[in-house]
């Protein structure tokens, strides 16, 4: 089940709830690894934003829809949300547990191209 933290913007989503989420559509999916963690895959529909450049691209961060944050183990994607949060944005999820806990539960990982 989703967790909130009164504390946090944003809510923290097990990697099933992400997967639902996904699945729902109007979702807006942002990885915040660096680009050399891709070789490890990465959640398809995704688009690639470094955490440490997401101040300066957050005009690509959605406002209309949920954004699902993730990086290898939600610490990064965390930071991320309250980036987000802090510029405006108040449909922030963090995926808890990261990308490791993502393939960990066996969803489906793409290995081709990257996300732009």
């Amino acid at each position: 089940m989703s967790q909130s933290n009164p504390q946090e913007p944003f809510s923290r989503l097990t990697p099933q709830e992400a997967k639902e989420m996904i699945d729902r559509g109007d979702v807006q999916i942002i990885d915040v690894r660096q680009p050399g963690e891709l070789s490890a895959g990465f959640i398809e529909g995704s688009s690639l934003i470094p955490h440490e450049a997401l101040f300066a691209r957050i005009d690509e961060v959605r406002e209309d829809v949920d954004v699902l944050f993730y990086c290898a183990v939600g610490v990064r994607s965390a930071l991320a949300c309250e980036i987000g949060a802090a510029m405006g944005r108040t449909r922030c999820f963090n995926l808890d547990g990261g990308f490791e806990a993502w393939k960990a539960e066996q969803l489906p990982v793409a290995m081709h191209e990257a996300p732009a």
